[in-house]
């Protein structure tokens, strides 16, 4: 399933903001875009994500705006102090010699960063990506109860059109027994009553549709079963819609009545769209 979620943090190096998005994928898929100073934290980030993730193409992004810079600068006294000496050293031999302030501080190693605490930081970026799962898994439980909701509507469609074809079936049984009789009186030849009733026989049996209906009323509570699991779902969803299609391609191949084959028709297209939506779940 598609989703998307962020948490910032305040750390020591600035504000951290971590930001995830996924959209649906087979397996898990995980890709990771990390400020430098960051690197390190790239496995322990990986581990966090797939700890409470199971499927998808998930990208998280981490930035820092380094709000805290000035108040982490400090004057490096003792380069300065060196500075000095050499600047004492030179001033007979360069009279005019001037000292900029702000090309003093240009040169490298006259100001130096605080050193940052890294087990603290790499802390504070791991409960800034906990707090971005707690709102993407949020998301992605949002949106699986609305595809849940949107299944199971389709899914009493199709209970519904199963129950009429069921409803219909003795009439439909005794058409057809009507249609086979008016066949035979049109025969110019005679056959012995046995046989015909035998054959008779043999023609309903092969157009009955109970046990295509007995599986598509246990697929569907299986499918019941199914969409209230806190396990991953996709998976099973998508043999499951295989089942369902099954019976509904027999169905129309045995059909012999308008109202099962508009049933049948019905049947695949309610399907198809549950297993384009079962393309979304995870």
């Amino acid at each position: 399933m598609t989703a998307y979620a962020s948490a910032e943090a305040t750390t020591a190096i600035g504000m951290v903001t971590c930001e995830l998005r996924a959209v649906n994928h087979r397996f898990l898929e995980t890709g990771v875009r990390l400020p430098d100073d960051l690197r390190s934290l790239e496995p322990g980030l990986r581990d966090r994500i797939a700890a409470r993730i199971s499927r998808g193409k998930v990208d998280l992004i981490v930035r820092v705006r380094d709000s805290t810079s000035i108040d982490r600068m400090a004057v490096n006294d003792e380069m300065v102090e060196r500075l000095s000496v050499l600047a004492l050293q030179l001033a007979a031999k360069f009279p005019g010699m001037r000292t900029d302030f702000a090309h003093l501080l240009e040169m490298p190693g006259v100001m130096k960063s605080a050193e940052v605490d890294a087990e603290q930081l790499h802390a504070q970026v791991l409960q800034c990506l906990e707090q971005a799962l707690d709102a993407f898994v949020a998301a992605r439980e949002r949106e699986g109860a609305n595809l849940a909701a949107a299944i199971r509507d389709r899914a009493e469609r199709i209970k519904m059109h199963a129950d009429e074809v069921r409803t219909a079936i003795p009439l439909i049984r005794i058409a057809q027994r009507d249609r086979l009789s008016a066949r035979i009186a049109e025969m110019t030849h005679s056959a012995e009553p046995g046989r015909i009733e035998q054959e008779m026989v043999i023609a309903l049996q092969k157009l009955d549709i109970d046990e295509e209906l007995d599986r598509l009323e246990s697929h569907l509570t299986e499918l019941d079963r199914v969409l209230v699991m806190r396990d991953p779902v996709g998976r099973r969803l998508d043999f499951l819609m295989q089942e369902f299609n099954r019976e509904a391609n027999t169905l129309g191949s045995k059909s012999v009545d308008v109202r099962t084959t508009n049933a049948a028709v019905e049947l695949k297209v309610l399907i198809d769209q549950i297993r384009e939506q079962v393309q979304n779940i995870e």
